[in-house]
């Protein structure tokens, strides 16, 4: 009886991890979308926030 119930647990796990798997999968693919969203809602000021730090980098004097 114990060795049935330890197949059906380690089936049952065995299905629970893939399943984690599929959701991190779709988790990445979410965040990635969110952030090309952000990107191109804030082009501009992200543009010109680069260009300013850039610009800021060229004129520093290094010694």
């Amino acid at each position: 009886m114990k060795t049935i119930a330890r197949k059906m647990h380690i089936a049952v796990t065995r299905r629970m991890l893939a399943k984690r798997d599929g959701m991190e999968l779709v988790q990445v693919a979410i965040l990635v979308a969110l952030a090309i969203l952000i990107g191109l809602v804030f082009k501009t000021q992200i543009k010109a926030f680069v260009e300013d730090v850039f610009k800021n980098l060229t004129v520093g004097k290094f010694s």
